[in-house]
């Protein structure tokens, strides 16, 4: 096999934007999985749960938003801001779900999967969903003054909520870095 480098292979790379290698380092026509039996399982495991999440994740804000347009039998109901929060919830829980689906195709594509992350695919979709949820109440209540709370519609707070959720590892740490501002830091210096 001949180390050299075909233009026409990097010119059709370069025009996709995409310079990796796409055969995860296999040979031409090598399609088995390199799991065991048991390794397969668990990946099948993940991925279930992470389906259900996902779906979970979009069903349950399509019923709440259904149901409570007339509430209950037409009868109004008070329930906007709960509203928001659920639809905040439920668009971090989808972001942190894309974001561990993303990571766990990616592992098991690049033979870097392992039962010792499974913790982290399992956590991060309801950590987001939670931090997500909680920002859209800090927002709500005009704790960051970014908005009136009258303008935050459920779409703004799903959205919100998805951004949060997807990104939820970054905004951990920036939550980090306001409170270190606000209340100090925990590590002492010593001399």
């Amino acid at each position: 096999m001949s180390n050299d480098i075909n233009s026409d292979e990097i010119s059709n790379e370069s025009n996709s934007g995409f310079l990796g290698d796409l055969t995860d380092g296999r040979e031409k026509g090598s399609w088995k999985t390199r799991y065991d039996i048991e390794a397969h399982k668990e990946i099948i495991w993940e991925r279930n749960y992470l389906i259900i999440v996902l779906i979970s994740s979009l069903v349950i804000p399509l019923l709440i938003g259904v149901a409570s347009n007339d509430c209950f039998w037409g009868i109004t109901c008070g329930f906007t801001n709960l509203k928001k929060y659920v639809f905040g919830l439920s668009g971090g829980l989808l972001g942190g779900t894309l974001f561990a689906i993303k990571w766990l195709v990616h592992s098991v594509a690049k033979d870097t999967w392992n039962i010792d992350r499974r913790l982290w695919r399992i956590f991060t979709p309801p950590l987001s969903g939670g931090l997500a949820m909680v920002i859209t109440i800090l927002v709500n209540c005009q704790i960051f003054n970014l908005t009136e709370p009258e303008n935050m519609t459920i779409h703004k707070c799903y959205g919100v909520g998805f951004l949060v959720g997807y990104f939820s590892d970054n905004a951990i740490g920036k939550l980090t870095e306001i409170a270190q501002v606000l209340f100090g830091s925990t590590i002492s210096k010593r001399k």
